[in-house]
């Protein structure tokens, strides 16, 4: 039971990013700071019937970040301690994540981003911004297109508008599909612990979801930088779709990169989005015949 956990543990798009460290990727998550376990800074509120945790770091503008499936807020301390000298970041525990609470039987990327909106509501943010992180890019995106929020501007890496294989690479999806296989077979030898209960529903997040299409992102109305690796779980053209149907967007698909820039090489990742935030937006256009 224990090495079959371990096992779905270290995959998941973003589920292990605070485990993966291979000879390809080696990632970063020595900080000073406890992020996520901060007892100085760390608050509950409820949202939707679940308790979720937060923490915030700094002041100025607020700035959403959102972690990716199986993360906590550590995973995301590279960018706390980037950007909390700018700007005043928020970060959550998402649902079924870290110390929040799951109170559901359906885990779902609605239900996640309705607890984002309530959070912020919580917090009286009158505007943001945001960055997310591959399940947290998703749900950035989907903030977008709820409009519920006065958001400036998103970040959005390594996300995908659905989850089979013409948005992310066959070896991913499978794995995932074997994964569930597995443990909705120690289900059904052991029954159904806490521990299985939240591993299927992670699981069901990357498998069967999210279902967002092209013409829900032409209703985002805040800027958007889409961005992943050249080597990333997302296929490269499903994030230029993703980026070819948002009105205000640009594109950045970056060299001998991952899924897991912000942790392996957050002193790039971080330059791209500080600077992405910071400047006024632009689009310029190479077609000389409007000019």
């Amino acid at each position: 039971m224990k090495r079959t956990l371990i096992k779905i543990y270290i995959f998941l798009f973003a589920v292990m990013i605070t485990r993966v460290s291979t000879a390809q990727v080696e990632m970063n998550f020595k900080f000073d700071t406890p992020y996520g376990n901060n007892k100085e800074v760390g608050k509950y509120t409820t949202v939707n019937g679940a308790k979720i945790y937060y923490e915030e770091y700094g002041k100025g503008q607020p700035l959403l970040l959102i972690h990716g499936n199986g993360g906590s807020i550590r995973d995301m301390g590279n960018q706390i301690g980037y950007f909390k000298s700018k700007y005043r970041v928020i970060i959550a525990d998402n649902r079924g994540h870290g110390k929040s609470e799951l109170k559901t039987d359906s885990l779902t990327y609605v239900q996640i981003t309705k607890d984002y909106e309530a959070l912020a509501k919580h917090l009286h943010l009158d505007s943001l911004n945001i960055i997310g992180w591959s399940d947290g890019g998703i749900i950035g995106l989907l903030l977008g297109i709820d409009n519920k929020l006065n958001i400036n501007k998103i970040v959005a890496m390594g996300a995908n508008l659905h989850p089979d294989s013409t948005a992310v690479y066959p070896w991913a999806v499978n794995e995932v599909k074997r994964m569930m296989k597995e443990v909705k077979t120690k289900i059904a030898e052991n029954g159904m612990s806490k521990e299985l209960n939240l591993q299927k529903q992670h699981l069901f997040l990357l498998g069967d979801q999210p279902s967002i299409t092209t013409d829900d992102l032409t209703k985002i109305k805040a800027k958007v930088l889409i961005i992943a690796g050249d080597k990333d779980i997302i296929r490269e053209e499903h994030t230029v779709e993703i980026y070819q149907h948002i009105p205000n967007a640009q594109l950045c698909i970056l060299p001998g990169e991952t899924h897991y820039i912000p942790a392996s090489n957050p002193a790039l990742f971080n330059e791209i989005v500080g600077k992405f935030l910071e400047k006024p937006f632009q689009r310029p256009d190479s077609d000389w015949t409007k000019w």
